[in-house]
């Protein structure tokens, strides 16, 4: 079995290179053949992964952050190709989703650990959300968050050092001059009005590095969570906040979670939107449910919650080939 190592060696505080030679001698332990594909450019990520789907490549590890995953997602969507995750970002949110370790004193070698992990492993079809057309893995942000990415990325390596201190900077200033616009929400053809500060669409429960902003999300039902936050201003910035680091943001009169396979946001006014974190366009947006559409390498450390399905697709194609 053929593997590519996609990598951003741009991606996250830290040059993550040097792992590279034990992760590619795990797997070829576990009987796959390797090889390294940097990227020089963003975006560059997205042509690599349809190039490795093209060669009939069994599987592409992303070596990177949640942007670099969320390009390559955008080159293997509805192909048979398996993802894997290798956690070299800041955030590195769907890492930390399926378990996986990131940097710490604890974790000094997080590729390696977590190629371990994957290696062997079992593979799962899951769903993705479309935002615009384009995919994404984890959720798309419209309105605070989207707003903050859009003042924060790019980052250099030495900002990135400053980790969540440069959000949460950021995020006040952000929210001291951002007022909630009325704004109309269709989910599957039902509509709803609110006048929204922060709106989420979640494929997956976590949000940011921390929060897990929708607890009864699944990968595989073939729906997306939408979470709604109303508000107007820093106050109510603040408490949504808060809310969706301690988890109490479900028991908030001002919170609303809808479930569907169809969203569309018309704000009064355009807003930010982010996918997976990263910058992308402004509203009006529609985003759209791709069942089922990507396969990837799931760790034992995942919390069987993620998934609906207790079954693990094609698992004659997992590393150790059981």
């Amino acid at each position: 079995m053929r593997a590519w190592l996609i990598v951003n060696p741009a991606a996250g505080p830290w040059d993550v290179r040097h792992e590279l030679p034990l992760v590619q001698s795990h797997l070829e332990k576990h009987g796959w053949q390797t090889s390294l594909h940097p990227t020089t450019r963003a975006g560059e990520a997205t042509p690599l992964a349809r190039r490795a789907v093209e060669g009939g490549i069994d599987a592409v590890f992303a070596v990177g952050g949640d942007g670099t995953l969320n390009e390559i997602v955008n080159g293997l969507a509805g192909s048979d190709v398996v993802l894997g995750v290798l956690p070299g970002g800041t955030g590195n949110v769907w890492a930390r989703e399926l378990g996986l370790p990131t940097r710490s004193l604890r974790h000094p070698q997080p590729l390696v650990e977590s190629a371990r992990a994957l290696v062997p492993g079992t593979i799962h079809r899951i769903d993705l959300g479309q935002a615009n057309g384009r995919y994404f893995l984890q959720w798309a942000g419209v309105g605070l968050d989207a707003e903050v990415n859009r003042i924060m990325e790019p980052r250099t390596r030495t900002q990135k050092h400053l980790g969540a201190v440069a959000y949460v900077a950021a995020g006040v200033a952000t929210a001291l001059h951002m007022a909630g616009p009325r704004v109309r929400i269709w989910v599957d053809g039902k509509r709803v009005y609110r006048q929204a500060i922060l709106i989420v669409i979640c494929n997956s429960q976590l949000y940011g590095a921390v929060a897990r902003i929708a607890p009864g999300a699944h990968l595989d039902d073939g729906l997306l969570d939408v979470h709604v936050f109303a508000g107007t201003g820093f106050g109510d910035a603040l408490r949504a906040t808060l809310g969706v680091l301690t988890g109490l943001h479900v028991r908030d009169p001002r919170h609303s979670m809808f479930q569907g396979r169809t969203i569309r946001i018309e704000p009064s006014r355009p807003l930010a939107v982010a996918v997976d974190g990263e910058p992308y366009c402004l509203t009006p947006i529609t985003c759209q449910v791709a069942p089922r559409a990507l396969s990837v390498l799931v760790p034992p450390s995942a919390c069987p919650d993620l998934f609906m399905a207790p079954e693990h697709v094609n698992e004659d194609r997992a590393a150790t080939k059981t």
